[in-house]
């Protein structure tokens, strides 16, 4: 059976900025929204709908574990349905952290504005896929998750980069072949973190990212 609500986010309580009850009470809402514009905006997948709260809100707030005091300045790549970027914006919403999700579908662009308005989350929407100028603002964490392969992601990501930025990463158990993939144009340090919600899923921290020139 599916993990209730509550239940679901427990164990991300520690992080939260606000009391516990207001954080899964803006989730709950963020969750009847997503599930009223499902049935007109393909925003997550159908069959992975009952698992709502394990398979999308946990595994979005498991980002949290790894976040530092410092960390202020987010850029979420290919925000889609909001993962992870409205759920780590509700649960630190009250303090420091602005989020900038990232988005080139107009109709999900919709819907990410409409979540951040009616919940009131320090956050904003660019409606592109990803850099488009030099004038990037550094971002202090890189969040993807689902978006592209990690040779495809780290072009998109890169502009974000700074000496101290890191990329938190959801991967899947093809990860390895990604990082390999990756190797032939991309240098970087990397931690590999073992998912909370996945037995096959990690999540990648990326820092020190540069490209390699080719040969």
């Amino acid at each position: 059976m599916p993990v209730a609500g509550p239940e679901a986010v427990a164990a991300y309580a520690l992080y939260f900025v606000r009391p516990a009850a207001e954080v899964t009470r803006d989730l709950e809402r963020y969750c009847a929204e997503l599930e009223r514009w499902q049935t007109v905006q393909n925003l997550v997948s159908r069959e992975t709908l009952p698992e709502l709260w394990s398979r999308h809100i946990a595994d979005s707030l498991q980002v949290l574990r790894h976040l530092r005091p410092d960390n202020r300045r987010f850029v979420d790549l290919g925000s889609g349905g909001g993962l992870p970027a409205i759920p780590l914006a509700i649960a630190l919403k009250g303090g420091p952290a602005r989020f900038r999700l990232v988005e080139p579908n107009g109709r999900k662009v919709a819907f990410l504005r409409s979540v951040v308005r009616v919940l009131e989350l320090d956050a904003e929407v660019v409606s592109r896929r990803a850099a488009n100028d030099s004038r990037e603002t550094v971002a202090d964490v890189v969040t993807a998750r689902a978006l592209a392969p990690l040779a495809a992601l780290l072009p998109l990501a890169a502009p974000f980069f700074g000496p101290e930025t890191r990329g938190l990463f959801h991967k899947g158990r093809e990860y390895g072949e990604e990082l390999l993939e990756s190797r032939a144009h991309w240098r970087y340090d990397v931690v590999v973190l073992p998912s909370d919600t996945s037995a096959d899923g990690v999540v990648l921290e990326v820092q020190n990212l540069r490209a390699e020139p080719v040969a």
